[in-house]
This record gives C-alpha cells, sequence and structure tokens, in this order.
C-alpha cells in the first residue's frame, strides 16, 4: 500500500490518494495519514491517465513508406492499399508497440484500436496488434476493433473476415457504411455490422459519414438501427463530418435519436482538420462534427488521437493532452466549463463509450494515474508538460523530466 500525498484535483483541492495493489482505496485530505510509503506531490496536478477510444495502431508510422497523394480520405485509402499488401505481422507488432510505448509516457494508459479487416492485408494487421498489445499487457490496456476499412458489400469476402476476426479475439465489431456505393448498400452494411455484434455479444464502435457531403445520412441508419434492436449504450459513432454539412432540421432529429440510443461520438479533429474540405475555397470547412450541440443534447462525445503518421494524418504522438488542446481550439472550448469539457473528452466520455467501470479518480477505480507538474488542468493544457510519472494498474510505468535553463548577461 502506498499513496500520493497533497496532490491537486482538477478542480482545484489537494488531497491524498492511497493505492491498495491495483485499486485506488481513499481519496481526500489527510487519507494517508500513518502511511510509511508517500510520495509528497507538493500541489501537483493528479489526473487519471488518458483514454484514447479512438485510434488506429495497426497503420501508424507508414507515412515514409507511402507514395504521395492528394491529401484526401480516399487518396489516404488508395495510398495505404499499397502498404498494408506488404504488413507482416511482426511489422505490425513493432509499429503499434512504439506507439504505445510512446503514448503510456505521455499519460495514456488504455486504448480502443480499430484495426483493418479486408481482403488486402487479411487478418495481418489484427494479428500484428494483438501481439502488440500482448507485448504491452504490463503497461497499457489496449482493445481492438475489426474495422472493415473497405466495406462490407464492395470488399466481397471481408464479412468472412469480420467473422473470424471476431473469432481470433477482436473485441469491438466496426463498420465504414458510407464507405459502400450507394444508400441501400449503406443500409445492408448496418444491419449486417448489427447482426455481428449481436451473434457475438460485442460493442459497435463505426466510422460513420465522414465526408463532406452533408447528404450522406448513415448516422441516422445507424441510430435507428440500435433503438430497432435495443442496442442501448453499445454504440461510438467516429468522425461523423458530414453532420456539419447537413441541414439544422436533419441534425437536431438524428442527435435526438443519438441521445436516445446512447450512442457516443468520436470526434478527430487532429485528422479531420487536414482531410475534410479540401475541395473548398475561400471558407474551408473544419472538418469537425457538430461538438457543441451534441454537448447540449446530452450526448457522450470524446476526442481519440486516430491517426499517428499514417496516410490521413502526416502528424501525432500518441499526446492525447495534444489532441485536446487542438479540440479545444478547433470547437472554441475557451471557457472553464468548456475545458471541464474538454478533460472530460479524453478521460470519463471515453471511458464511458468503452464502458469501463473501473475508470477514475475514486475508491475502487483502477489505480491508472498520471502526476502533471502544474497546478491546474487548464496550465496543463497551455503547456503541454510532460508527466512526471504514469502509474498503470498501481503500479509506476513511466517517468520524466526536462531541465531547461536560461542564461542572462
Amino acid at each position: 500500500m502506498w499513496a500520493l500525498q497533497e496532490a491537486r484535483l482538477a478542480g482545484g483541492p489537494t488531497v491524498d490518494i492511497v493505492v491498495d495493489g491495483e485499486s485506488i482505496l481513499r481519496v481526500g485530505p489527510g487519507a494517508s495519514a500513518g502511511l510509511p510509503e508517500a510520495i509528497d506531490c507538493a500541489g501537483k496536478l493528479i489526473l487519471p491517465a488518458f483514454v484514447d477510444g479512438h485510434v488506429h495502431l495497426d497503420k501508424a508510422l507508414i507515412r515514409d513508406e507511402l507514395r504521395e497523394h492528394d491529401g484526401t480520405l480516399a487518396g489516404a485509402i488508395g495510398a495505404i492499399h499499397e502498404q498494408k499488401r506488404r504488413y507482416t505481422v511482426e511489422d505490425v507488432r513493432a509499429r503499434a508497440s512504439t506507439v504505445i510505448e510512446e503514448s503510456v509516457r505521455l499519460g495514456t494508459t488504455r486504448f480502443r484500436s480499430h484495426v483493418d479487416v479486408d481482403t488486402i492485408g487479411g487478418l495481418t494487421p489484427l494479428e500484428g496488434v494483438l501481439a502488440a498489445a500482448a507485448d504491452c499487457a504490463d503497461i497499457a490496456e489496449v482493445r481492438t476493433i475489426a474495422f472493415p476499412q473497405e466495406g462490407l458489400l464492395r470488399d466481397p469476402g471481408a464479412y468472412a473476415l469480420m467473422e473470424a476476426a471476431l473469432e481470433a479475439g477482436a473485441d469491438v465489431v466496426g463498420g465504414m457504411p458510407h464507405w459502400e456505393l450507394d444508400e441501400g448498400a449503406q443500409r445492408d452494411h448496418v444491419r449486417l455490422c448489427f447482426d455481428l455484434a449481436e451473434r457475438f455479444d460485442r460493442d459497435l464502435d463505426m466510422h460513420v459519414d465522414e465526408t463532406d457531403d452533408g447528404g450522406v445520412r448513415t448516422l441516422e441508419m445507424v441510430a435507428d438501427e440500435a433503438l430497432a434492436r435495443g442496442f442501448v449504450g453499445r454504440v461510438c459513432a467516429g468522425h461523423v463530418c458530414s453532420l456539419a454539412a447537413a441541414d439544422h432540421a436533419y441534425a437536431e432529429r438524428v442527435i435526438e435519436k443519438c441521445r436516445r440510443a446512447d450512442i457516443s461520438i468520436a470526434a478527430n479533429a487532429v485528422t479531420n482538420l487536414v482531410l475534410q474540405g479540401r475541395g473548398d475555397r475561400g471558407l474551408v470547412r473544419r472538418g469537425i462534427t457538430r461538438i457543441g450541440e451534441l454537448r447540449a443534447a446530452g450526448v457522450n462525445v470524446l476526442f481519440g488521437q486516430d491517426c499517428v503518421k499514417d496516410g490521413f494524418y502526416p502528424f501525432g504522438r500518441g499526446s492525447m493532452l495534444e489532441v485536446a488542446l487542438i479540440s479545444a481550439h478547433t470547437a472554441q472550448l475557451t471557457t472553464s466549463a468548456d475545458l471541464d469539457f474538454v478533460l472530460r473528452a479524453v478521460t470519463d466520455a471515453p471511458a464511458a463509450a468503452m464502458r469501463l467501470t473501473d475508470y477514475g479518480l475514486r475508491p475502487g477505480a483502477r489505480a491508472d494515474l498520471q502526476l502533471l507538474p502544474v497546478p491546474t488542468w487548464s496550465e496543463a493544457l497551455r503547456l503541454q508538460p510532460l508527466p512526471e510519472k504514469v502509474w498503470f494498474r498501481g503500479r509506476l510505468v513511466a517517468e520524466s523530466s526536462v531541465r531547461s535553463e536560461l542564461y542572462r548577461v
């Protein structure tokens, strides 16, 4: 048993946090009294470790191997085809492990990773990410999503591979209905994904309407299917860019359906800022969904890293603090209440989407923690410091220190 003393919560007060084994035992002023093993935090900020609820570990770090393309979603998918055919399990394993390790250093200990499942790469991406997850199980927890990037109808054979992926241990059913060629195929794609989720008793986490076209409306198909099947609280929809371009009547209607179905929305501003609006001139769209309206309606909204130096996004380093800052800029989140929302979007919101029952800074929660060398969350966002310490399951897994000197005459 050990403790953190005088650690500052994001809400302001300082507390002691007592850890027993893998879990938090007590939180409160003076909670560590009498314990011989205690770390003096001196008023530094304590947060639960970040959760990255939307990332692609199988594609990470391949940018330098790809041909140049036009910067669009379709262009990136096409460029990645060539590299995906050359994937090996060991290649995927090494790249995914590198990103997991770096993310842990930057304060993230839980991940939900989409992994391509299609006739181009087969199950190689999944096998590689599962191997990386096993390699890194002492420092992080990784859950995988079987993701049919190429579609189910337009990629014959993908459905059987999805079944095989779920049998091989993929945790969640993915989907990408807007990538199909017509509305009928989009509806079939949604139905097939829900069929898999019901048959294998898995949650759903789908890429939905990642397009500038406001007329693409598969989010409503997903919400309608969730409501019809009673699949409430078990669906996450990622990107949802077209909702920003849709008319207000549709947006209000589908947001209310998402609220009723308890669908989480994963906004991925860091990637969509560079992908969307490529054809715009003058006023260029930001590529982000209607965060304000979703938030106001009570829909669970999370922010994801999405991509790390792949065909879609040349940047990214597994820093959810950086993701939070960029997302705050994009969604114009600046008030104190807004910044509280930003913190939730990289902690509690992805935890809720993943249905994690042991998350947070409370007695009984798993001791996944990070200590930052600032007094407040707003300063953490502004200054982007490295966590001084990161704990996973109550065990210290990363430490960082920075020395900077300024010399004056």
